[in-house]
């Protein structure tokens, strides 16, 4: 057989894998390019421009994807042919080998500006905020947020826009309890930067499907959010710290969910230069927050309770068209003041997008913003299937 020969058989057989590249994101790709030929006419310079950022974009999709498939064969053939069971020990030797040195966060912080890029499909690696978005493609992209200097609690902006950093607003509550912690402050560090890992596209559209008809059916099952502190045993419902509501049994979303955090997992902790871990626990639930719900400023983890969480993340989504505005995620630049993190009144934020998930250190200080719903009506709230992981 030639190259070309041995090439495309691969190819045939890659995208006859469901779990490579499903039907779904198989028909979405064709529609992309149709609906790209029917806008371009007989502008073959840019059909072929366009065919070129789609076919870069799906093949390190599958890329990706087929590595983490090939490497699951090849560690159950060496199970398989072993003569011994893999003893904890003996993972946890394995857990130190392949775990990745800390690195840096990526991308450009407030006084790095980031060369442009040409425009390019969700699925893509790397995105930066602000550049123009073409119809969706299939898998999850990775993108930086914009991070901009702006005082907390300060209304709704177009990212990018300067302003002057400030001292903590009136969401910055200093003696929140949520963001103490019993741990020696010499044990933390004096700063905490924001950062995060954004992707786009996260579940195939007909688990977003599911998830949200999921969701609407189950409006009286949730209840009234807690907070944690560290002054209680459990939870307490604290209205003028979090508002909103929440549901804990997730049925087979939450393991739907959990097996595509794992399948990305280690680029996300890469980007954020955090080293791998082995997953001693998941908390997840799902977040409905509706006409004036918020939460203010707190950590994850700041409570003997919760100290194990070690990632957050945050997955959006919400009925078609979207029907509230605000409810921003703010993740801030923070310092270690009288034993507590405050504010730097810079931070990074990230806009609820239909079907993106967000990353971040449990540590990290940040805040949902107001909600404005006008119909107030549950189907119309902005939703989150959101959780920690712990190790």
């Amino acid at each position: 057989m030639t190259p070309k020969q041995i090439l495309d058989s691969f190819s045939e057989t890659l995208v006859r894998d469901e779990r490579i590249l499903s039907a779904p994101e198989r028909a979405l790709v064709t529609t992309l390019l149709q609906h790209a030929w029917a806008a371009t006419g007989e502008n073959h310079e840019i059909q072929e421009a366009v065919r070129t950022v789609i076919a870069s974009a799906i093949g390190e999709t599958v890329a990706q994807r087929a590595f983490a498939v090939l490497g699951g064969s090849i560690v159950e053939r060496i199970l398989q042919g072993g003569s011994l069971p893999l003893s904890d020990a003996a993972g946890e030797r394995a857990a130190e080998i392949y775990a990745r040195e800390p690195q840096p966060p990526s991308g450009p912080g407030p006084h790095v500006k980031a060369p442009p890029k040409p425009p390019q499909p969700p699925s893509s690696p790397m995105r930066t905020p602000g550049e123009p978005q073409p119809p969706s493609g299939p898998g999850p992209g990775v993108k930086v947020p914009h991070k901009a200097p702006q005082p907390p609690g300060s209304p709704m902006r177009t990212p990018g826009e300067p302003q002057p950093p400030s001292g903590p607003g009136p969401h910055a509550v200093r003696t929140a309890v949520v963001s103490e912690t019993s741990a020696a402050v010499a044990e933390r560090p004096s700063a905490l930067p924001a950062r995060c890992v954004v992707l786009d596209e996260f579940l195939a559209p007909q688990e977003l499907e599911e998830l949200m008809r999921f969701t609407l059916e189950r409006e009286s099952a949730f209840g009234a959010s807690e907070v944690v502190s560290p002054s209680a045993d459990g939870g307490v419902v604290n209205y003028e710290h979090r508002r909103s509501r929440v549901l804990t049994d997730l049925e087979h979303h939450e393991g739907v969910m959990l097996a595509r955090i794992k399948s990305v997992l280690p680029q996300v902790l890469d980007k954020l230069g955090m080293e791998e871990f082995s997953i001693a626990q998941v908390e997840a639930q799902i977040t409905a927050s509706n006409d004036g719900d918020f939460f203010h400023f707190h950590s994850d983890n700041g409570s003997d309770r919760v100290a194990s969480r070690h990632l957050t993340f945050v997955y959006f989504f919400h009925r078609e068209p979207r029907q509230f505005e605000g409810g921003e995620l703010r993740i801030h630049d923070a310092r270690l003041e009288d034993g507590t993190y405050v504010s730097e009144g810079t931070y990074q934020t990230i806009v609820p997008q239909q079907n993106q998930i967000v990353f971040f250190p449990c540590e990290l200080l940040h805040e949902i913003t107001p909600v404005n719903c006008a119909s107030q009506q549950f189907a119309d709230s902005r939703f989150t299937l959101n959780g920690w992981l712990r190790r």
